[in-house]
């Protein structure tokens, strides 16, 4: 099973005790094959939206948005609880913030709510 697991901005202080603590748990997690990719996000983004065939381009940032992605993890995990268990060490080491885990479909996985599913 795969996750998508993205982190929001929470302001707090990226310091050396962290770093080396999150350069450990990165490493553990890519030499486990746990972690497929991971990697920062650009805090101005650019929505694209689709409405009656019109296509419009915003660029960011957006004062609406309450939470912007700024990071993401991308793992593989036999259970949805193995990837939560995963998200809380990095909570333990990052300290405050929020963020979400989204399961990842891909070709030939049973998608949720799908026709037969």
């Amino acid at each position: 099973m795969r996750f998508l697991m993205m982190t929001t901005d929470s302001g707090s202080e990226f310091d050396e005790k962290m770093a080396a603590e999150m350069g450990a748990f990165i490493e553990e997690m890519s030499r486990s094959g746990a972690l497929l990719a991971t990697g920062g996000l650009d805090p101005h983004p650019t929505r694209i939206t689709a409405s009656d065939g019109k296509i419009t381009v915003t660029d960011g940032p957006f004062a609406e948005a309450k939470e912007v992605v700024v990071g993401f993890a991308l793992i593989e995990t036999r259970t949805k609880e193995e990837a939560i268990e995963l998200s809380k060490r990095f909570w333990s080491i990052a300290g405050d913030g929020g963020g979400v885990i989204h399961q990842v479909f891909g070709p030939g996985d049973p998608f949720p709510g799908a026709p037969g599913a």
